[in-house]
């Protein structure tokens, strides 16, 4: 008989979940629902929303948890990957679950595995689902990992499916075009249960999914509308009613209104089982926070750095506009880490008329790019880098090159703005 599998820290959990598995992408939901039914664990009876799309999903996903949780709810939510500290993917009413709490739900998971094994982020995923089942929050929140109709989030059948929006990432994985992307995502959509994207365009794949299956399918423009007001404040219609002058959301960002929208909708259908006040919108919207989305912090001698993990050429697109509508009166520094099987020519180009001095760093792992090889990426695209060694020396140097009236941007990926927040 196999010896269970135990340590005693989770540090020792998360390096033995990442060698157990022969890949560390491997979609497919057989093996993880088999693993799932051993646990005995039990589909949940609270409403679930499961949150997917290339760009968008982790602040939908923060805004659904503070909407949430300023209208009384308990909530778990269940987000990928983490900035700095793994306990940030496994959250109960916005703060981290107890190491004693993962612990046990690992253990659970690997007794249940019997001959199979997992993946890191299966590993995680099933984790989420045991610790919500033993603390049964009264609502549940799961982001995709990747795509949607492989990914492990999908073994839950979710009562709202949210698809943020869809653009080219991850193609390797996911199909050659925009069409079979959006297929692969529509895959979170269940047959009856309503259906909400963020685009008021979405690909035609997309919309066959949802009419197939018959979930109503919920757009911006068509089914719900969001108008923003020269003074920040933003008005929300949609069959149920209108909320006028609705605040800014806590993120910054131009992207920021339509996702705090498309997070709106996706609520109201659940109104009858998780009716929100006018009050509790709003205050949700005030308070939510996610570090990496478009943060920006003041720094030392009048310098602004800005976070954002934007790591394709649509959300680096995003980037490059919020940046135009917050001007500063010096430059805009980059300090930019990618990894290696990104579109980084497609990147850089999106924010080459937003940037006038460049450093490249290093971003470590085994998808990582060295300072560089990213340099000389970018020469191959006319922008010259500066190659600046690891995150926390392109730092160091961006900001010994900077002086009072400049900015320093952060971005290119989780593996940049992660390291870059550790020395804020």
């Amino acid at each position: 008989m196999r010896a269970p599998v135990r340590f005693p820290r989770l540090e020792d959990w998360l390096e033995w979940q990442q060698s157990v598995h022969p890949r560390a992408i491997d979609l497919g939901l057989e093996r993880v629902a088999r693993v799932l039914e051993r646990t005995g664990w039990r589909r949940p009876a609270q409403p679930v929303i499961t949150v997917g799309g290339t760009n968008g999903k982790g602040s939908c996903m923060a805004l659904l948890e503070a909407l949430l949780h300023a209208g009384g709810y308990s909530v778990g939510a269940f987000t990928s990957p983490h900035l700095v500290d793994y306990r940030e993917r496994i959250r109960l009413d916005s703060g981290w679950v107890s190491d004693a709490s993962l612990l046990a739900a690992f253990e659970r998971i690997a007794d249940a595995c019997d001959g199979d094994s997992l993946t890191f982020f299966e590993f995680n995923a099933l984790a989420a689902l045991l610790v919500f089942e033993t603390r049964s929050p009264d609502a549940i929140l799961l982001e995709v990992g990747m795509g949607g109709r492989l990914d492990a989030v999908n073994v839950v059948d979710a009562d709202v499916a949210v698809v943020v929006s869809v653009g080219l990432d991850h193609m390797e994985w996911l199909g050659p075009d925009v069409e079979a992307i959006a297929r692969e995502k529509a895959g979170i959509f269940r047959r009856g249960r309503p259906a909400v994207c963020g685009m008021a365009e979405p690909p035609v794949t997309l919309v066959e999914a949802a009419t197939a299956l018959g979930a109503p399918l919920r757009l911006p423009g068509r089914d719900f509308e969001a108008r923003e007001h020269a003074d920040g404040h933003w008005d929300f219609a949609d069959p149920r009613g209108r909320l006028e002058r609705l605040p800014a959301p806590g993120l910054m960002g131009v992207a920021q209104v339509g996702n705090a929208a498309t997070a709106l909708a996706a609520l109201r259908e659940l109104t009858p089982r998780l009716p929100l006040e006018r009050a509790a919108v709003e205050r949700g919207l005030r308070d939510v926070r996610l570090p990496g989305r478009f943060q920006c912090v003041p720094g030392r001698s009048g310098i602004e750095w800005v976070f954002d993990v934007a790591h394709n050429p649509d959300a680096a697109a995003t980037l490059a506009a919020s940046l135009a509508r917050r001007p500063v009166p010096g430059r805009t520094l980059a300090v930019c880490g990618m990894l290696a099987d990104k579109d980084v020519a497609g990147v850089l180009a999106a924010m080459r008329d937003r940037v006038d001095v460049w450093f490249a760093a290093s971003t470590g792992g085994a998808r990582g790019l060295d300072a560089a090889a990213l340099a000389a990426r970018a020469a191959a695209g006319g922008i010259v880098m500066t190659v600046a060694g690891s995150v926390a020396e392109a730092m160091d140097r961006a900001a010994g090159a900077a002086v009072a009236g400049d900015r320093v941007v952060v971005f290119g990926s989780f593996a940049t703005v992660g390291p870059a927040l550790s020395c804020v």
